[in-house]
């Protein structure tokens, strides 16, 4: 890690099989920033989003995320770095055929937990912090769609990641439920996660002013104001 900043990329070209989508990247994110990430559908967010999280490779240019050197990156290293790592989805991606509590475990098990009573005051810990404790044992069918959106968020935050990517979290939810989940993340932003949030939601933007970075015409713009 380099500095305060959580993710640092520094001249990055950014290609999608031999299509270069963004072209000098150079950002930083600092521990505990809420950073909005805006463009245009098709202008490069997801794939910026894919590069901090080992999806895509560095070719050119330097970059680190959550302690992880991006351009050396291993597949062996690709599991530790998303432990540092949550990401929050617009499709929930619930498995459907389980109840929350099973949702949580299976996550954790596939990221190396073990011992049943850690595991249990994990799940508790997390979905008390999205304010969804009662609902363990509930199927995700029989809870709202913002409900079901908080739960993806204790998903992301089992691990106790250093950054949550959230890509469109509120893409599928009511206005009054979008600012509910946006409550949430600033939350989570200010105990020291740092979180980069993809939207087109505007009014989101604007009633919770942050720091926005912007793709467009194939560049990445930092600190962009919106008027």
């Amino acid at each position: 890690m380099i500095g305060n900043s959580i993710i640092k990329l520094s001249n990055v070209d950014i290609y999608q099989q031999n299509h270069l989508v963004l072209s000098d990247v150079s950002l930083h994110i600092d521990k505990g920033e809420f950073v909005f990430l805006i463009g245009q559908t098709g202008s490069g967010k997801s794939s910026l989003m894919k590069v901090i999280y080992g999806e895509i490779n560095i070719k050119n240019g330097g970059g680190h995320a959550g302690g992880f050197d991006l351009q050396k990156l291993t597949d062996k290293d690709i599991p530790f770095l998303r432990r540092k790592l949550g990401i929050v989805f617009q499709d929930f991606q619930l498995l459907t055929d389980r109840t929350i509590e099973e949702n949580l475990i299976f996550v954790m098990k596939a990221t190396g937990w073990k011992d049943k009573k850690l595991i249990d005051e994990r799940i508790r810990d997390v979905l008390e912090k999205v304010g969804l404790r009662s609902k363990i044992k509930k199927m995700p069918h029989e809870i709202s769609g913002g409900e079901q959106q908080r739960v993806v968020i204790a998903r992301a935050l089992l691990n106790d990641p250093e950054i949550l990517l959230a890509d469109e979290p509120t893409g599928h939810l009511d206005p009054e439920t979008s600012e509910e989940v946006m409550l949430l993340l600033k939350d989570i932003s200010r105990s020291g996660t740092a979180v980069l949030m993809a939207t087109h939601n505007y009014h989101l933007i604007r009633t919770f002013p942050s720091r926005i970075i912007k793709c467009e015409n194939g560049r990445v713009l930092e600190d962009v104001k919106i008027v």
